[in-house]
């Protein structure tokens, strides 16, 4: 199979999940709540990570996945991988509020290789294959080239780790006093593509996990930005991680 008919397949599974996504009936959402503040999965995460599961297997049979709705993650270090998170904005998802998303990362040898992430309530595909440029709905995306005085500030709140809330918001304040504006909208893969599609220069969250990012951060890099941990090291995809995604005026 060529990389296009792969990235066009996973595209294909991808929009399908999307229709459940935009056809859930909440009062069946049966929620439930995980460890950390505000950590809720739905009977519709459930549902989304197990058709993705069987199509994108179907797909590339010699795949692991890593789904975030999995209790044991499978390691990612040898042959491909798909690194998935069937909701990202689960918090959105439940009150109807429309800033949910589809990520999937495909990884190669632990190396980030695909990214396809999927906003079905704007039908925005934002896709990235490593060395082949991002696009969105099929056009070639950029990072923007403000400095960050010109600039949009994206932030998530790690709202799970309660520990880390006042540094997020004390990160946020100094970036609000130093750019236009901030912005949270509670999907840390939207938020990756607002910058690489040059919405925003630059987006942070102290803590996030491997499907946070996996799709997102190979989209920001593809688009032309930078994507680092928090502290300036590579971003992993064995663990979490804080994450700081710009472009690169903003790294001056």
């Amino acid at each position: 199979m060529t990389e296009e008919q792969l990235l066009k397949e996973i595209i294909a599974a991808v929009r399908t999940c999307g229709t459940i996504i935009l056809n859930a009936d909440r009062t069946k959402s049966g929620i439930d709540e995980k460890a950390g503040h505000a950590n809720f999965v739905t009977a519709y995460d459930k549902k989304v990570q197990e058709e993705l599961q069987k199509k994108l297997l179907a797909i590339l049979p010699e795949a692991v996945f890593v789904g975030e709705e999995e209790d044991v993650h499978a390691s990612v270090a040898d042959g491909y991988a798909f690194i998935v998170d069937p909701i990202d904005g689960t918090t959105n998802f439940i009150k109807d509020y429309h800033a949910s998303a589809i990520s999937v990362g495909l990884t190669k040898d632990g190396e980030r290789y695909m990214g396809v992430v999927y906003n079905p309530y704007l039908d925005e595909m934002f896709t990235a294959v490593r060395g082949q440029g991002a696009f969105l709905n099929g056009r070639p995306i950029q990072v923007s080239n403000q400095p960050l005085e010109n600039g949009i500030v994206i932030f998530g709140t790690a709202p799970y780790y309660e520990d880390l809330a006042k540094k997020s918001f004390d990160m946020a304040y100094q970036y609000f006093c130093k750019a236009l504006d901030v912005r949270r909208s509670g999907s840390a893969a939207i938020d990756l593509c607002n910058v690489a599609a040059g919405r925003a220069e630059l987006f942070f969250e102290l803590r996030l996990s491997p499907w946070d990012y996996a799709a997102g951060s190979l989209i920001v890099e593809e688009a032309g930005g930078v994507v680092t941990r928090i502290d300036g090291g590579e971003i992993t995809l064995n663990e979490g991680c804080g994450v700081l995604a710009t472009n690169a005026a903003c790294r001056g």
